[in-house]
């Protein structure tokens, strides 16, 4: 018959109409009506989780919070009144405050620093190919797998005056007389606890850097080498410019976790001598000891206050990636000629 033709199922190039009620086929089709069964199935899921986060976590940081803003000490518990910013009053007129705020930012500057230039030496040597590169990929990643407080206790007993292995090679090697009490002199406690820091926190900047290394193209760096670029041409103009999102993404996250990382100080030090080596969340833990919790309550509140404005640059870099690293590739190669 003339006139419109009914497509025909299993014909080539005829429109397959789905059924009324059909599931969604994979790569297109209908989605599926929000229903209310499928919200409560899906709240029934999310239930346990929500109840253990609201528990464990938001519980504790509201009643920490408001304990900022009374007079909450161990020694006398009858007496919890209101008493406004007192405490933080307390906190920045403390003498010990400029030691502690000094020694933080010490602490984050001294070791992301040599973290990102060791770690960086290391991710470029360990992308080159050469006889058990696997095996020594393993021992440099090795370090991350421990405790933070287990290593302060290794590096406290080879730190040690009397018997520490440091003392015994730098008295081998001349370049000491007698041996040095690292962690008892405030001249140098700090110093013993910067070294270890940047041992055990390399390991993270080198697989981080090495990922992002492995992701370059290999024709960049034929095309540099075609235009005559030589290395340090090519590792400013190739590879820092795709790898930037990346070192910027992990100094962040690096500065985030420094600045909160108190495991490794309590296992050196503890914070001593006299203070010497005592940072935010080291001094924070010693007054929640000594029973004043509203004062540690208040210093709780200005840490996380500062760890907010990292995660903020944190979370506005992430969202940045993707058009940072299309910007590399593009200019990567225009870059080898300027």
């Amino acid at each position: 018959m003339s006139g419109t033709s009914t497509p025909t199922p299993g014909v080539t190039g005829a429109p397959s109409v789905p059924k009324e009620g059909a599931p969604p086929r994979a790569g297109g089709g209908r989605r599926r009506e929000f229903t209310t069964r499928r919200g409560l199935v899906i709240a029934a899921f999310m239930a346990p989780a929500a109840v253990f986060v609201a528990l464990f976590t938001y519980y504790p940081m509201i009643a920490g919070s408001q304990m900022a803003f009374r007079n909450w000490n161990l020694t006398d518990l009858t007496d919890t009144s209101w008493v406004g910013i007192r405490n933080f009053r307390e906190v920045f007129t403390d003498p010990a405050w400029g030691t502690v705020l000094g020694n933080t930012a010490l602490w984050v500057v001294g070791s992301i620093v040599p973290q990102l230039l060791i770690g960086f030496a290391l991710a470029l040597w360990l992308r080159r190919r050469f006889r058990l590169r696997g095996l020594y990929q393993a021992l440099i990643f090795f370090p991350w797998a421990i405790s933070g407080f287990l290593i302060g206790i290794l590096f406290r007993w080879m730190f040690n005056s009397e018997f520490g292995v440091v003392n015994d090679l730098l008295q081998k090697a001349g370049l000491i007389d007698e041996p040095v009490a690292w962690l008892a002199d405030p001249d140098t406690a700090m110093i013993a606890v910067l070294v270890a820091n940047v041992w055990y926190g390399v390991t993270f900047f080198a697989i981080m850097i090495l990922a992002a290394l492995q992701s370059i193209p290999d024709e960049l760096y034929e095309a540099a080498a075609l235009d005559g670029a030589g290395k340090a041409r090519t590792l400013f103009r190739i590879t820092i410019p795709y790898i930037r999102v990346t070192l910027v993404l992990t100094v962040l996250l690096r500065v985030i976790w420094i600045f909160n990382f108190p495991d490794l100080i309590f296992g050196m030090t503890g914070g001593g001598p006299n203070d010497e080596t005592h940072i935010v969340t080291t001094w924070m833990i010693k007054i929640t000891q000594q029973g004043d919790y509203g004062k540690a309550s208040a210093l709780g509140l200005l840490v996380v206050a500062v760890l907010l404005v990292f995660a903020t640059f944190f979370l506005t870099a992430t969202r940045e990636r993707g058009g940072g690293r299309r910007g590399a590739r593009k200019g990567g190669k225009r870059g080898v000629r300027a």
